[in-house]
């Protein structure tokens, strides 16, 4: 009895603070008061702020979970690695280099650094990656690196010919006025042994031969179309009409205009025939 008479009065001396004092002084608050009362069930206002996740651990996770709905899906098409707009810069910054000394007159041998990035840069890179850089070029106009890179594509074990590939090469190329390129792009066309049916990619080609007044090329095209096991539909035959209309050539509109009825019974004459 004399102890716990001590102690009592020990803890009770004014000079020493007690424990409710200790810690208000130092502002020490029960850890997550919101775990005990969701525990007893207690329903207050900051409860409905933690099902409305504006306080509280349970809060935030339900917001990152709504932010995580509202993300929008990875955009395909021109977005570029990291690794193919490095090649896409290296590639044009050592042809403007090239252009420079070649024009001051140096002894510089540009094949030779081509090649180096060429090294260094582009076949490192993954098909898509590759791929990516061969259409950025050409969207940029740069169709002496595009034929360069594209080179180097068809080396690759995993290149298979497309036709709309070489479609939209030929397009930059004629817009460029490098016809020639485009005559050799068609004959190495030709020469590709596993060319795969595609009616739009054709179709492309053909449009594009047909704007850029490559008649021959185009009637090449329709029978090559064919050869590769790709029946031509009611677009390629309005793209060959009009084309070839246009250019005056009744003879061969009147040979592809018969082979349209034979294919399709008829086109109707009130039908418009224009390029689209």
């Amino acid at each position: 009895m004399k102890l716990l008479s001590a102690s009592s009065s020990a803890l009770a001396h004014p000079l020493l603070p007690t424990l409710s004092q200790t810690l208000n002084r130092i502002n020490l608050n029960p850890p997550f008061p919101e775990i005990g009362r969701l525990q007893f069930g207690c329903n207050n206002n900051n409860d409905k702020k933690m099902k409305n996740g504006t306080t509280g651990m349970m809060g935030i996770s339900s917001t990152s979970r709504d932010r995580s709905k509202n993300r929008k899906p990875l955009q395909r098409g021109r977005n570029l690695s990291i690794e193919a707009i490095q090649t896409v810069q290296a590639l044009k910054r050592n042809l403007n280099n090239n252009n420079k000394k070649s024009n001051c007159g140096d002894d510089y041998n540009s094949s030779d650094s081509l090649e180096q990035v060429f090294r260094s840069k582009l076949r490192r890179l993954l098909k898509f990656d590759m791929m990516a850089v061969l259409r950025e070029l050409l969207r940029q106009n740069q169709c002496y690196l595009a034929l360069k890179v594209f080179e180097d594509v068809r080396k690759e074990d995993w290149y298979k010919p497309q036709v709309s590939l070489y479609a939209d090469m030929i397009s930059v190329l004629a817009s460029n006025g490098l016809f020639e390129k485009v005559e050799l792009l068609f004959m190495q066309l030709k020469m590709e042994s596993s060319l795969e049916p595609d009616t739009e990619g054709f179709n492309a080609l053909l449009e594009s031969l047909m704007i850029n007044n490559f008649t021959g090329m185009a009637m090449e095209c329709f029978q090559l179309m064919k050869t590769t096991g790709c029946e031509p539909d009611k677009s390629s035959f309005k793209i060959m009409i009009n084309g070839l209309e246009s250019e005056g050539e009744t003879g061969l509109s009147a040979i592809v205009r018969l082979e349209a009825q034979k294919c399709y019974g008829f086109l109707e004459e009130n039908e418009e025939m224009t390029v689209s």
